[in-house]
């Protein structure tokens, strides 16, 4: 019943909608249709697939990229039509074409239930929703194979398209130092504890109280038992705008769910002894 209730709700929101350079004016959006927000604590990845194959895309999608690829990637359709074909692919610097008969369709994180998105410092977390954004790339990062694809997105005229695919080493990523940090920090429980700081800055849920949260400092000791479930092996990152991972001695590590509402945030300090967990949010 919650579900019928929702699909009424959304298609009488549809109905309200009537209507390679990248650009950096900071213009913000505040009344944009979020499917992440509106879909993500009612359904499931595989009913939201399902919904928005069945349902042509808002033009307001196009206004965030947030928006934009959860339509991309569940609307086979849309995926096509927003494809610049033949697809350029570069792999390990080889460049060849892929005809539209021969490219497949990608899901990206919807299988997979979450995405991250890694910043340098937590006021870029706004990023996402800033509609001059017209330049993003999501990228697969596979930490077991030592490799990076990703895919660039370009707004064009107002409409976000598909326009190639990268494959690159994962010694060669921007950010590489700190994906190895990241992939021994989950991978090692031993080095986890040494890379935690003294005193972690927390905000989470009170397990009290369903409608607070608790905030304060937890003890290193403490810390794991707070820690959320970290990705590993393989996962899709978001990158938004042209510039690159820049050289900054903060990352914060965002974890965010695609059907459960889930989202947590890392914050990692460069010290002289390397990479600090100093502040965790959930």
């Amino acid at each position: 019943m919650r579900k019928t209730v929702f699909i009424v709700f959304f298609a009488s929101l549809m109905m309200l909608f009537v209507g390679t350079g990248c650009t950096d004016t900071k213009t913000m959006s505040a009344d944009s249709i979020s499917i992440d927000s509106l879909l993500i604590d009612s359904l499931g990845t595989d009913s939201l697939e399902a919904l928005i194959e069945d349902e042509p895309m808002p033009k307001a999608a196009d206004e965030l990229f947030d928006d934009f690829i959860f339509n991309y990637a569940a609307n086979r359709r849309l995926q096509t039509e927003r494809t610049d074909y033949p697809v350029n692919l570069d792999s390990y610097g080889k460049v060849s074409q892929v005809e539209k008969g021969k490219w497949g369709m990608e899901h990206f994180f919807m299988r997979q239930g979450y995405y991250t998105l890694i910043f340098n410092s937590a006021r870029q977390l706004d990023v996402v929703k800033d509609t001059a954004i017209s330049c993003v790339y999501v990228e697969k990062i596979s930490i077991a194979k030592n490799q990076v694809k990703r895919w660039l997105f370009n707004r064009v005229l107002g409409l976000w398209k598909m326009q190639g695919v990268k494959i690159i080493p994962l010694a060669k990523h921007e950010d590489a130092q700190f994906l190895k940090f990241y992939s021994h920090f989950v991978a090692d429980s031993t080095f986890k504890a040494v890379s935690i700081a003294e005193s972690v800055s927390f905000s989470g849920p009170d397990p009290e109280d369903d409608f607070s949260r608790m905030n304060g400092e937890l003890m290193a000791e403490q810390v794991p038992m707070f820690l959320p479930w970290l990705p590993s092996g393989s996962f899709y990152n978001i990158h938004y705008g042209k510039e690159p991972y820049q050289a900054s001695n903060t990352r914060v590590f965002v974890i965010r769910g695609i059907a459960n509402g889930m989202e947590s945030e890392l914050t990692f300090e460069r010290k002289k002894s390397g990479w600090m967990l100093t502040k965790l949010n959930t």
